[in-house]
């Protein structure tokens, strides 16, 4: 009797929990609604910055000046709402951790979100600059550049999720270490081919030129490094608390 009285229990924190997060979102989207215009505007500097003279971003669809700001502000909606996602996620699963368990486990939830957001500032005022400033160089004589501002919005999301997961690094390889899935020893020995890796990670996830690629791939490898210090030291956490 006891168990689906529990599981009961169980889908209905669920369920409050995903309505919690969904009104959550919706209301930080209709707070930012207003200033959809704007956000677009700011999210397209790295592009306008360097387009020559007398150019400017285009509409091919007759919806897109519409449709694209509010698709940016609903995106930027649920990145400022995930500190208060993985609040409900830590709610939801802190009741069946060990006290132990829920110590390691708070602070990757928090790093979780800083590390996320790092990512994307670095992707936002380092990269982009430098990508778009070498394909507008790079521009054949006589190629006017109009970039569709519905394709824009796509690449640079893609550019900053990749960028946002690439900077959790360190939190996978905690997580790794910690469930006794690796070693920071055996992670020590992978590194030559994870050198590789993300060099070849850079080249896919990233504009097809050196300086976005390398621009990934660099702090990867460190992201890599840190989490290999940082797992040794939940390792030994987790065999002290044996």
């Amino acid at each position: 009797m006891n168990s689906p009285t529990s599981l009961l229990d169980h889908l209905i924190e669920l369920r409050k929990t995903l309505l919690r997060s969904v009104l959550v979102v919706l209301t930080i989207f209709l707070a930012l609604a207003y200033f959809a215009r704007d956000l677009y505007h700011f999210f397209a500097t790295p592009l306008m910055a360097v387009l020559p003279a007398n150019t400017s971003m285009i509409a091919t669809d007759v919806a897109a000046p519409f449709f694209a700001p509010f698709k940016l502000t609903f995106v930027i909606a649920i990145a400022l709402s995930i500190p208060f996602l993985l609040h409900q996620l830590w709610r939801f699963v802190a009741p069946g951790l060990y006290q132990h368990e829920r110590r390691l486990i708070a602070p990757l939830l928090i790093s979780s979100s800083v590390l996320f957001y790092a990512g994307i500032a670095f992707a936002f005022y380092i990269v982009l600059p430098l990508a778009f400033g070498f394909f507008t160089a790079m521009a054949p004589e006589g190629i006017t550049i109009a970039t569709d501002i519905s394709s824009y919005l796509n690449f640079v999301l893609a550019i900053f999720i990749a960028f946002g997961i690439a900077f959790e690094i360190p939190v996978a390889i905690i997580l790794l270490c910690w469930t006794g899935a690796v070693t920071p020893a055996q992670l020590r020995e992978k590194r030559p081919y994870v050198i590789v890796a993300v060099f070849v990670i850079g080249m896919l996830l990233t504009p097809p030129d050196v300086i976005s690629q390398t621009l990934l791939a660099i702090p990867m490898w460190l992201l890599y490094e840190v989490g290999i210090m940082l797992g040794g030291v939940y390792t030994r956490s987790r065999d002290v608390k044996k």
